[in-house]
Parts: C-alpha cells; sequence; structure tokens
C-alpha cells in the first residue's frame, strides 16, 4: 500500500474522510501535525529547562551555568540513544531516566528524585507554552470519535506517554483518545515501522481498517504503507513558510540585535484557533503595548533582582495594569527564581498633595508642580490640588498684597513679575507655612494609618513603580513619610522620566526610567511622549480615582471621586472604549513572557526593536492608528478649568492633538514634530 502527501491540510482531511468512512482505526501523529509549535526548532525548549535548573542549583551555592547543564543533558541522551541502539532498531531515549542522571550529577542522588517532578513539570508547562493544538485536524478528531472511531496518538519522542496525555489534556482533546503510545517507553517507534507492529499487537488491530496521518514522509508514511496501513502525510506550505519567517528572524538576531524583538513578537502571535477576528483596538493593545509594557516589566524585574529589592508597590491607578502584567508574564521568565513581592497601592497626585504638606509645607517645587497644567491660573488651583481652605488663608495672602483670585501661572499674560515675586515671599512667610502644615496634618494622618495597614514601613527598600512623567507620586509620597524613622529606601521605576521639575533625589529617594529617561539620550525611547495620554488612559484601573484618605474607628477609609458628573460619565465612556485594547495587552502578557523565556532574551535585547516600534506608532503613525488608539476623554483631576492665551494653546499643541484630516493632508506635519522633537533632545 502507498502513501499519499497532501500539501493542503482542507484536501488531506477530505482525502481522510473518505478512507475513515471503512475504517475503525484511526492514529495521528502528534508533534508538527496535531500540535504545531510556535518556534521553529523544538531543541530551543531544553534551553529554558537548563536555566530553570541552573537558578535551582544557583540557590544551593553550586556553580553551574546553564550551558554546562545543557551539554550534560546532551551527553547523558546521546549514551542512552547509543545504549538502546545496541538492543533495538531505533536509538530512542527516555527523558526520567537520563534526566533523573542530569540532577544526580549536579544535586546529588539523594535529591534527583525530588527535583525531577519539579522539572519535568516545568518542562511540561515549557512545551504547553510552546504548542498549539491545529484547529482543523482536532476539529475532524472531534468528529471521528463522534462516528465510533478508535483514536490513538503515536509520537517519536523522549516524552513518555503519560507526559504526552498532559499535553494533550492541556491541548483540550485527550477525552477523544483511545490511547497514547510513545517510542520513550518501549523504545519501538515509528521509523522503524516497529512501533506499529507493537500497537497492532497491544490492541488486536486490523491493518486493513487502519488509517495513519502525520507530517514525516517516512515514519508516518513509508512505513505504515509498509505495513499495510493506509497512510496520509502533510505538508504544509504554510506552516512551513511561517516557522522559515521565525527561523531567519532568529537567526538574524544573532548579529542584528533589532530582529530580536521581531522574533519575540512573531512567537507572541496567536495561532490557529487563537487567531480569531479581533477589534483594531485588541490589536493595537496586543501587538503594540503588550510588547512596550512587556520589556518595561521585564526590566523592572532585572532592576530589583539586581539591587535585592525585596518588595514592590504598583502605585496609581496605571499600576494596576503593571501589576496584571507582571502577575501574567514575569514568573514564566524567573520560574526558579525568588522573585519580589507585589502590591498595587492606592494612591494619586490628588490624594499624596495635601499630605506631603504636613510637616514640610508647602514647597516651591511643588507649588511649581501645581502651575504646570495650563489650566492652573491663581491660589484657588492650589487650594484645590493641596486641599486648603482659601478663607483661611486670605489673610496671609493679603499681608503680601495677594488674593485667591490673583494670577500666577506665566501661561497667563495677566501674571507680573511682581505678582510672581510676592508668592515667592508668601512661600518664605513662616505663618503661611505653619497654617498649611495644620490643615493637611489630618490628610499626612490618614495616609500614615493607610500605609501601616499595607505594611509598607516594614520594609528596608521598596520598588515604587509608576507611569511617570515627573514622578510627581513618588515625590509626594516621599515627602509624606519621609519624618518617619522607618521610612523604605524608595527606588522609583517609572516607564517615562521626563524630570521636568528636579527630583528631589537622595540617598533613600531615586527615580529612573526605564524605557525613557531624560538623563540618557535616547531619541527613540523619547517618541514614547508624543502620546502620554495614550498610556495613561491605556493602563488605567477599573476604579475611580482616588481622592484621599480618611481616618476612622477601624483604621482608614479610601476616599474615590464620584462618577455621577459630567467628567465621571465620560471616563466611564473612555474606559468601554478602550477595554479591547486592554484586553489585548492583557492577553498579551503570558505570551510575552513565554517568549522571552524560550528565546532567553533580556530587556536590552528588544530595546532596538522598541525604539523603531515607538517612532512609527507614535513619531510616524498613520491615520488610522490615531484614530483607533487616540482616547476620547482624559481625565486630569490636577488639571483646572481656565483657558491660557491662545499663543500658549498653539504652543501645547503636539502631533496627536490635530484633527484627523490635518493628520491625513498635510505631509509634512509628522516630519516637523519630528525635528522638533530632536532640537528638545539635542537641548537636554
Amino acid at each position: 500500500m502507498e502513501e499519499r502527501t497532501f500539501f493542503n491540510l482542507s484536501r488531506l482531511i477530505q482525502a481522510g474522510e473518505e478512507l475513515a468512512s471503512g475504517c475503525d482505526t484511526i492514529s495521528f501523529d502528534l508533534f508538527d501535525t496535531l500540535f504545531i509549535r510556535r518556534v521553529h526548532d523544538p531543541d530551543m525548549l531544553k534551553i529554558p529547562v537548563a536555566r530553570y535548573v541552573a537558578a535551582r542549583a544557583e540557590q544551593q551555592g553550586l556553580g553551574w551555568s546553564w550551558q554546562k547543564i545543557q551539554k550534560l543533558r546532551d551527553t547523558f541522551e546521546a549514551e542512552q540513544r547509543v545504549q538502546t541502539g545496541q538492543k533495538f532498531e531505533d536509538h530512542e531515549a527516555c527523558y526520567p531516566v537520563y534526566m533523573r542522571q542530569v540532577l544526580a550529577a549536579v544535586f546529588g542522588d539523594s535529591q534527583a528524585d525530588f527535583l525531577l517532578a519539579d522539572v519535568t513539570d516545568y518542562e511540561l508547562s515549557i512545551e504547553n507554552s510552546m504548542l498549539v493544538p491545529r484547529q482543523e485536524l482536532v476539529a475532524w478528531l472531534r468528529r471521528l470519535h463522534g462516528q465510533g472511531k478508535k483514536i490513538f496518538l503515536i509520537s517519536d519522542i523522549y516524552l513518555p506517554a503519560a507526559h504526552l496525555r498532559q499535553l494533550v489534556e492541556h491541548g483540550g482533546f485527550a477525552e477523544c483518545v483511545t490511547d497514547i503510545i510513545s517510542s520513550a517507553d518501549s523504545f519501538l517507534a515509528k521509523a522503524s515501522g516497529k512501533g506499529f507492529a507493537l500497537i497492532q499487537e497491544r490492541y488486536g488491530l486490523d491493518v486493513k481498517t487502519w488509517l495513519h496521518i502525520g507530517d514525516n514522509p517516512v515514519s508516518d508514511g513509508y512505513r505504515p504503507a509498509q505495513a499495510g496501513i493506509k497512510a496520509l502525510v502533510l505538508k504544509d506550505g504554510l506552516e512551513k513558510m511561517r516557522k522559515g519567517l521565525v527561523r531567519r528572524y532568529y537567526q538574524y538576531g544573532h548579529g542584528r540585535p533589532f530582529f530580536r524583538g521581531s522574533t519575540l513578537l512573531q512567537v507572541m502571535q496567536p495561532l490557529e484557533e487563537e487567531n480569531r477576528p479581533r477589534s483594531p483596538l485588541y490589536i493595537e493593545g496586543y501587538n503594540f503595548l503588550a510588547p512596550v509594557i512587556g520589556t518595561f516589566i521585564q526590566r523592572l524585574a532585572e532592576k530589583t533582582l539586581q539591587n535585592k529589592i525585596p518588595h514592590i508597590y504598583f502605585l496609581s491607578r496605571e499600576g494596576w495594569m503593571f501589576k496584571k502584567f507582571w502577575e501574567g508574564a514575569i514568573p514564566k521568565i524567573y520560574p526558579a527564581t525568588k522573585l519580589p513581592s507585589v502590591s498595587y497601592l492606592y494612591v494619586s497626585r490628588m490624594a499624596l498633595a495635601g499630605a506631603c504638606c504636613a510637616y514640610q509645607g508647602l514647597t516651591r517645587d511643588n507649588a511649581a508642580i501645581a502651575f504646570l497644567p495650563a489650566g492652573n491660573r491663581d491660589f484657588r488651583d492650589v487650594c484645590r490640588i493641596f486641599k486648603l481652605d482659601g478663607g483661611k488663608l486670605a489673610p496671609h495672602l493679603a499681608r503680601h498684597h495677594l488674593v485667591l483670585e490673583t494670577s500666577l501661572s506665566p501661561l497667563y499674560p495677566e501674571t507680573t513679575t511682581e505678582n510672581a515675586v510676592r508668592f515667592q515671599e508668601l512661600l518664605e512667610d513662616e505663618a503661611f507655612q505653619e497654617e498649611i502644615r495644620r490643615q493637611t496634618r489630618p490628610y499626612n494622618d490618614a495616609l500614615i494609618k493607610y500605609l501601616e495597614q499595607e505594611h509598607f514601613f516594614e520594609q528596608t527598600d521598596v520598588a515604587i513603580v509608576d507611569i511617570g512623567w515627573l514622578g510627581t507620586i513618588q515625590r509626594f509620597l516621599y515627602e509624606a513619610v519621609q519624618h518617619r524613622p522607618d521610612n523604605p529606601r524608595f527606588h522609583g521605576m517609572l516607564l517615562a522620566a521626563t524630570r521636568g521639575i528636579p527630583f528631589p533625589t537622595r540617598p533613600d529617594n531615586s527615580i529612573e526610567g526605564l524605557i525613557y529617561d531624560r538623563d540618557r539620550f535616547d531619541l527613540g525611547g523619547s517618541s514614547i511622549l508624543y502620546a502620554r495620554d495614550l498610556f495613561e488612559e491605556a493602563c488605567r484601573a477599573p476604579h475611580p480615582t482616588l481622592n484621599g484618605y480618611r481616618l476612622t474607628a477601624e483604621g482608614c477609609e479610601l476616599e474615590f471621586r464620584t462618577q455621577d458628573d459630567a467628567t465621571g460619565q465620560a471616563e466611564q465612556v473612555q474606559d468601554a472604549y478602550f477595554a479591547p485594547l486592554q484586553q489585548g495587552i492583557l492577553d498579551g502578557a503570558p505570551f510575552f513572557g513565554a517568549a522571552a523565556s524560550v528565546l532567553g532574551y533580556q530587556s536590552h535585547d528588544l530595546k532596538p526593536w522598541l525604539n523603531h516600534l515607538l517612532v512609527a506608532k507614535l513619531a510616524f503613525p498613520r491615520t488610522s492608528e490615531v484614530r483607533n488608539i487616540r482616547h476620547q476623554h482624559h481625565l486630569d483631576d490636577f488639571h483646572g478649568q481656565n483657558k491660557p492665551s491662545k499663543r500658549h494653546r498653539k504652543a501645547d499643541k503636539h502631533l496627536w492633538d490635530f484633527s484627523l484630516g490635518a493628520l491625513r493632508w498635510n505631509p509634512w506635519l509628522r516630519l516637523k514634530f519630528f525635528i522638533l522633537m530632536i532640537r528638545e533632545r539635542l537641548k537636554e
């Protein structure tokens, strides 16, 4: 009997349907037939396992590199294949046997059995992260099972059938399978034909009513046909092309770091049933924002492990998304490493602004921060931000010939140099500052109570993670608690640090931008500043803005902004609009982690490609991209209701603020803003 070869999956299934009508036994090859792998080379999956074993060895003070462990595994596997080749026609190997030898050589015989279970579980988890059931074939398999056919899965591989069953269960079709047969159990493989003879004898099968499907011309074609079994061989050109693309990117990445990011994105891509129709927003979240946030979170993990920081606090509403991404990705990248514990801290600029004045008063830098938003004009805005009673402060202003309505922002033409000087003198007035401290002390007391509930002061070093940009939240938080002797050391980790206002850097308080930092020249990375509101809205937590803290008999109560006004309703509209975008980011997290783990990439490997992605998406976006991912509403409680002069409003307009018509029909607009960005970076 001759095998038949098909270059199209649909035609193979069509022919299989005809043949299956006269068969009661159907067998399938497993890998590259029912399962496809995201990576082009299955041996790549052994490397993260070697890293896992090396990390476990490091925990015990054993100096084994992953390269030495991988070499040891290859040696023991090769030796076993030689030994089995002396007794059997097929030179097969059995994973539990040679992997136990590896672990005994590294850890000693007493630990080998215990560790083998852990290492095996991890190896299978890596396999599962890279395996995708082939949708059409699995659907056909289910139909055959429904028709009462006996279904066998046969594989020539070092993993025993018990391990393969775990992979099939993860794939979701184990209930349709009569049995799974692996050459690792008997050392009889399809390659010699002995595996088919074993199955025939074990189950009493009739080869005349047996159909086998696989991808190998010899093991799945010639050998079963030689035994009288009907055989169909699949040579899928599209799958070969996909794997070839991954292989090419991966090989290019050895010499050209740019292609490492492209490789990671290719490995992340959804395949088969995963690849369902999605909204443009979901696709942008998965393909654009997930790699950006993933690189940031991976760099965060590297920094905290390097500096031995035991705890991470994710701050503000954006920290909610960062924490979710960490939980989805980082355990896959560091499976055997003791990671920092993580918490989400309910904080905001508005909640912390008043609390930071309780001991130091209103500083010049903090007053300057209050007037950065163009909508803030006078002392009433200062009172709104820092939660001050303007009526009780009015006498202090009067001593300096100021009133609540005196224009103090340089963005307004009515602001005079004389009034600016008077305001600075007001900030030096001790009586004024004493009143500030008196009014804001309750806010600080409530904040301290909340932080105690979160075990904040039990830490020695904490990573404070926020989106950026000035580090205002970290500044306010540090200033609010710096009076305490048990205050932990702050290690600020921001998505991007613009440093527009000098940050109070001290031995126990520092910030660093991980994707972009103005203190390091990074033209491509600075493209992230084009659309800061996009990142804030895309990462925003599904709860209202925190307004403050209130002491209660039980401790501290969080006070959130009400959402029944026009602004709150607009925010809910924005949340609903960006929901697919956020889902794309969250869905991308485990795939990012798995791809980074298998490829062995660190954050610096992805940075060249990431810079290109940021420039292409943000500095030179297509008009359709701006239409899709530009926010509809952006809530900023820091921003007042005043309007500066037209000249200042025009100067503050950025590329993503222009109409779709201007973006579509003005060919020089993007280049103009890119040149302006270059000038700004060179000035810095």
